[in-house]
This record gives structure tokens, C-alpha cells and sequence, in this order.
């Protein structure tokens, strides 16, 4: 994967939107439609145990549905929000971190259909966290809102 051209100019925005996401190093690595790869640097987001901290952890997967969005749905006519979200940490993080997520057509579409005949449509993504050897660190679930402006 890579950013494609539909999202190159998207891409620079994104990562600066959200202080917070900015100052902690996080960068889109690939970008297409419906799917998404994000990484986390280890520093500055290391805890008192020398480990990525579990809130940059959090943080990663909430960025990554967020991002997520915009790879899938017209953002001048939707916005997303976050409803719930549950981290399970399986092994410490001790490397940069990373995160790929996707949706497929048909769930876009079906999400896509509610929200314009209800205002709104909820939408679940499961992320794995994986450190630099592949190891999953951490699995989140995470459910969404999509809502029409």
C-alpha cells in the first residue's frame, strides 16, 4: 500500500488536526480507499516502565478509526463519532508501534444507506497494535457513529 493520490493532499491535515496526535509522532504510512496503516513511535510515548504508555496505545486505535473515516466515507457530508471503545493489552510495547485497519464495499455501503435514511449509523472495527517484529501487543474493538452534517 501506499497514500494514493486521492488522499495525498488529505494526508498532511490529518496528522496535524489533532494536537495531541501530532506531538506524538503518529504518522498515516499507507492510505487508500477503506483502508488505512498508521504508525506510533515509541518516543516521546514511553511510560515510567520504559514502554509505549497504554493512553498512546488508545490513542493510536482512535486515531486509526478516525482515519479510517476518511478513507471511506465523503467527509463534506458525514463526521464520525467515537462511542465506546475497549483495548485488551496482550504484551508490552516495546517498539514503534503500528496499526492497519480496512472496511470492505459492502460495509461501507451498508453503513453509508442508514445513515442517509436515519441521520446516523453505528459501525464496528476490530484493530490488532503490532510492534515492529509483528507481534500483536494490544487488540482493540471499537464502535463508531457515522452521522450525516
Amino acid at each position: 500500500m501506499a497514500i494514493s493520490d486521492e488522499f495525498k493532499d488529505l494526508v498532511g491535515y490529518l496528522e496535524k488536526a489533532i494536537k495531541i496526535v501530532e506531538k506524538m509522532g503518529m504518522r498515516i504510512l499507507d492510505l487508500e480507499k477503506q483502508s488505512v496503516r498508521i504508525k506510533l513511535p515509541k518516543e516521546p510515548n514511553v511510560n515510567h516502565l520504559g514502554t509505549v504508555y497504554a493512553g498512546a496505545l488508545f490513542s493510536l486505535a482512535d486515531f486509526a478509526g478516525g482515519i479510517l473515516f476518511f478513507a471511506s466515507f465523503d467527509y463534506k457530508k458525514y463526521y464520525i463519532l467515537l462511542k465506546e471503545m475497549t483495548i485488551a493489552f496482550k504484551k508490552p510495547a516495546t517498539t514503534d508501534m503500528t496499526i492497519a485497519a480496512s472496511l470492505t464495499p459492502d460495509e461501507v455501503d451498508g453503513v453509508r444507506k442508514i445513515a442517509d435514511e436515519a441521520g446516523k449509523a453505528d459501525w464496528s472495527v476490530d484493530f490488532e497494535l503490532k510492534d515492529e517484529q509483528g507481534n500483536v501487543c494490544c487488540i482493540v474493538h471499537g464502535n463508531f457513529q457515522l452521522r450525516k452534517l
